[in-house]
């Protein structure tokens, strides 16, 4: 990964915005600090403010793990689009999908009862987002431990998920369920737009960094490990700056109409 504000970086940001890119974002870990409580999540005002700004210049999307109810609350500002569930929920036309998800996600919720009776002593929450399950154990007194625990289980369903885990969580998506690289490739014809730059934090944003399209340029916030993302930044906290500099690019292709 090239750091983006490198002279690399900054080279490759200037050649890829233009008045046909969209940009997308994850919200947990990269428009808002990760907090121990997700209820507590916060976009910064000053992230609220430019992306508001930008999205009167250009489409903005948000593409996140949360449920739509639960990403509006959080937000501050009405984007574009805004899908959830890592891409299972919000996509035009995909409504009657959406309630098989649903559907599935209660079936393996009852099983998971059954799986784990005493999860919640072992610091597990199940959370039910409707078209998908997370369980998370980040307030686990021996996370190894119940991670070894949860994918056991989790291997035990029927039928068998999709896994993705995260950062003291595990992701459990139906299979048939698009996710954020197939999401923001359907929005981008969506919206007419045939570039995409998505800037995401956690394994759920792989699907779209490991996209073999160099219409989409994929940032992701930490620049340690392996990802397939094209470019990193160092932190959360740079976010503000990415989106100044998307800003102000953006403005100066307009300028050039």
């Amino acid at each position: 990964m090239t750091y983006l504000f490198s002279y690399a970086g900054r080279t490759i940001l200037r050649r890829f915005v233009d008045r046909a890119t969209l940009f997308a974002f994850d919200l947990d870990g990269t428009l808002a600090p990760i907090v121990a409580d997700p209820d507590r999540i916060q976009v910064p005002q000053g992230v609220q403010e430019r992306l508001i700004r930008l999205n009167l210049l250009a489409p903005v999307v948000i593409i996140t793990g949360r449920a739509l109810a639960d990403a509006r609350k959080h937000l501050g500002f009405t984007p574009c689009y805004l899908v959830g569930n890592h891409g299972a929920e919000g996509l035009p036309g995909r409504e009657q999908q959406e309630e098989e998800f649903c559907r599935q996600c209660s079936e393996w919720l009852e099983q998971l009862k059954i799986l784990m009776p005493h999860a919640s002593g072992c610091g597990i929450f199940i959370e039910n987002k409707g078209a998908t399950l997370s369980l998370h154990y980040r307030n686990a007194s021996d996370p190894n431990a119940v991670s070894r625990k949860l994918v056991q289980a989790i291997s035990r369903l029927k039928p068998p998920p999709r896994r993705i885990p995260g950062k003291y969580v595990e992701n459990i998506v139906p299979y048939g369920a698009p996710h954020k690289g197939e999401a923001l490739s359907q929005l981008m014809l969506q919206t007419g737009c045939s570039k995409a730059l998505f800037v995401g934090d956690d394994a759920t944003d792989e699907d779209v960094f490991s996209l073999a399209n160099d219409r989409i340029l994929g940032v992701r916030v930490g620049c340690e490990g392996s990802s397939l993302a094209d470019c990193c930044l160092f932190n959360q906290r740079e976010i503000l700056d990415v989106l100044d500099e998307i800003i102000q690019l953006t403005l100066k292709t307009k300028d050039l109409v």
